[in-house]
């Protein structure tokens, strides 16, 4: 069998990782960053993502990291602020520690790690099966560009993710371990400008309700940013033994919360799928099978928003709008 060669230590990639291993197959991983740091993330891991943490056998070490508990959502939009409980409370984790553990966990398995390293399909030998699990789908930027931003804040806590849609983008609020907040957001190119990229005075001017809950909290790192983001349901790059995962094969918008939960199920289906040699086509109907739903639903969501229709969510039961939003996971 051939080494399974995958690009990206991410989520996606560790998972497959670990995946591809268990099929008995040798792994090589490549990943450009020399370490593991921080990276814009909503850094939400919902209920769900425990059945597929338990498959990858790093639930404890999980749980021993001590994310935060979440039990509810809020959503706030036209002045009005819609709330609810989940069915299962929800975890808040950094993705550097997240990326860790997942990493930790493949390479202890036997996966061998090359940090550094920029790796390009011509690379791969003949028929290699190569996993691309290394960032966002590019293939498509009609349209105005979007930039994704994120930093941690010290300051008072709360078990909720917090959604605030306003016509100049969105953000989400939510904790993560060691007593921090993580604020989150996507919002148009040409409207950070407006404010020369400082995200604190674009918070301060995005949504009332938002400005009242940053304002007690204090930054603890400074922001993040990633552009453009471009959301597809379609990967950016396919081809014989060629098997994406995570944002390489399809990006939803962030305040879906889905994002970690998404690239964990395709990074497992890519490793197994590679370990085994099956179609790369295979591999896409098992993905489209659990992300189409969650990603038409993000459509109309972010229609509303780009419409100015953000009110109109007011109206939808939340527990619809967390379920449309989430992928199937696997049995």
């Amino acid at each position: 069998m051939e080494a399974v060669q995958i690009v990206g230590a991410g989520p996606s990639g560790s998972a497959a990782a670990i995946a591809a291993l268990a099929e008995g197959a040798t792994v090589q991983i490549s990943e450009k960053r020399r370490t593991l740091g921080h990276k814009v993330c909503g850094e939400f891991v919902p209920a769900e993502a425990a059945a597929v943490l338990e498959q990858l056998g790093v639930w404890e070490q999980f749980v021993q990291r001590c994310p935060a508990r979440i039990s509810r959502c809020a959503l706030y939009s036209g002045g009005r602020c819609k709330q609810w409980s989940l069915e299962e409370r929800g975890y808040g984790l950094s993705r550097r520690e997240l990326d860790r553990l997942l990493l930790d966990k493949a390479v202890a398995l036997g996966a061998r790690l090359k940090t550094g390293d920029t790796f390009h399909l011509e690379q791969a030998h003949r028929a290699q099966p190569v996993i691309l699990a290394a960032g966002r789908n590019r293939s498509a930027r009609r349209g105005r560009r979007l930039v994704g931003f994120k930093a941690h804040f010290h300051g008072p806590l709360n078990d909720a993710v917090e959604l605030y849609f306003s016509r100049l983008g969105y953000v989400g609020v939510s904790p993560v371990e060691n007593g921090l907040t993580n604020v989150c957001g996507v919002a148009p190119e040409d409207v950070l400008k407006k404010f020369n990229f400082q995200i604190d005075d674009y918070l301060t001017a995005a949504d009332a309700a938002l400005a009242a809950r940053i304002r007690p909290l204090s930054r603890s790192m400074p922001w993040l940013y990633i552009c453009p983001l471009v959301f597809s349901s379609a990967p950016g790059v396919r081809g014989e033994s060629i098997y994406p995962a995570g944002d390489a094969l399809a990006f939803v918008d962030p305040f879906t919360g889905s994002g970690i939960l998404n690239a964990l199920v395709t990074g497992r289906l890519a490793g197994i799928a590679a370990a085994r040699l099956d179609s790369p086509d295979e591999h896409m109907r098992a993905c489209r099978s659990r992300l189409a739903e969650p990603f038409r639903a993000a459509l109309v969501l972010r229609t509303a928003v780009n419409l100015h229709l953000t009110p109109l969510a007011a109206l939808i039961p939340g527990r619809w709008l967390y379920r449309l939003t989430r992928p199937r996971v696997l049995a």
